[in-house]
């Protein structure tokens, strides 16, 4: 058994997953915003719910954390969360000696790709590449059943590459919170649909307002949709020519649009250096539940 932990902005969700992939236990709680102390407390105490409420009683199952960032190889502190009171904190270690656990930490894209590759919608895939289109933009890459994550720690940072082949009126692209303009993120995330929406209408529609409203029959909507299918495209393409996985996993709210799974492939081929595209775009398996699995999963059965 194993513990996962999916630490959000806003809430903190944890579960004790078995080796067959089993929930045995699941608690979720309000996160403590802003107060480093008051978090580490917080994960200490739902690691030890779960594991009392899967009967965990002869062994000290390790655990996995999902964060909105990342450990910094030459610091071993927190870099580049957006939860930014983990910035510079040497989070793994203190929830260690919390807990008297194991711990490992990833990002929590990388723990949706490996939630997706190890038991989800790429199972069975050698090469997972899993985009998570939400509120940002993200995506981890999984090898081999493996996560990888690079010497700089950035592996998968998809949203922040601008986005390729752009248009004359893509150019120079919204300012993204990073200081640049253009990068993918501002473009693909469900924030940059509903202000590409807003641009060319002067409406304030959410996603899924938008994906209801082109189905209805509103030319402005479907245009929309459409621009954001042609840019999903081009920017999967390439990842495609880079990395040429075996599946690209969708999550996150803008992974509910189930027109994508039939347009984007077919427009990515423009894009794709190469006479044919093999590569599956499909669906998350585990919705909601991706980013605390892969979590669960940062520990392999056998480590476990």
């Amino acid at each position: 058994m194993r513990i996962g932990i999916d630490l959000g902005g806003t809430k903190i969700e944890a579960i004790a997953l078995a080796d067959d992939g089993r929930i045995r236990a699941r608690r979720r709680v309000k996160a403590p915003r802003g107060d480093y102390r008051a978090t580490v407390t917080a994960l200490r105490d739902l690691a030890a719910a779960v594991a009392a409420e899967a009967e965990e009683a002869t062994m000290k199952a390790p655990v996995g954390v999902g964060i909105p960032g990342t450990i910094s190889p030459a610091t071993g502190l927190i870099k580049n969360a957006n939860s930014t009171w983990l910035i510079g904190h040497p989070l793994d270690r203190d929830l260690a000696a919390a807990t008297g656990r194991r711990v490992r930490l990833a990002n929590d894209a990388n723990c949706f790709a490996l939630s997706e590759a190890s038991d989800g919608a790429g199972a069975g895939h050698a090469v997972v590449f899993g985009a998570i289109l939400g509120t940002g933009c993200g995506a981890g890459v999984v090898v081999d059943g493996r996560a990888l994550t690079g010497p700089n720690a950035i592996a998968g940072e998809w949203g922040h590459n601008p986005l390729p082949w752009p248009h004359p009126d893509e150019t120079p692209g919204p300012l993204c919170y990073c200081g640049k303009h253009g990068c993918q993120e501002t473009f693909l995330s469900g924030t940059g649909l509903e202000l590409d929406f807003r641009k060319h209408t002067g409406r304030a529609l959410d996603g899924p307002a938008i994906a209801a409203a082109a189905q209805a029959g509103d030319a402005a909507a479907e245009a929309a949709l459409q621009r954001y299918e042609n840019r999903l495209a081009r920017g999967l393409a390439a990842i495609l020519n880079v990395l040429d996985p075996d599946i690209v996993v969708l999550g996150g709210g803008l992974s509910n649009l189930e027109r994508l799974y039939d347009a984007v492939p077919r427009l990515w081929g423009a894009y794709v250096f190469s006479d044919t595209v093999t590569t599956k775009l499909v669906k998350n398996r585990h919705g909601d539940s991706s980013g605390v699995r892969g979590a669960a999963w940062l520990w392999a059965p056998g480590e476990a």
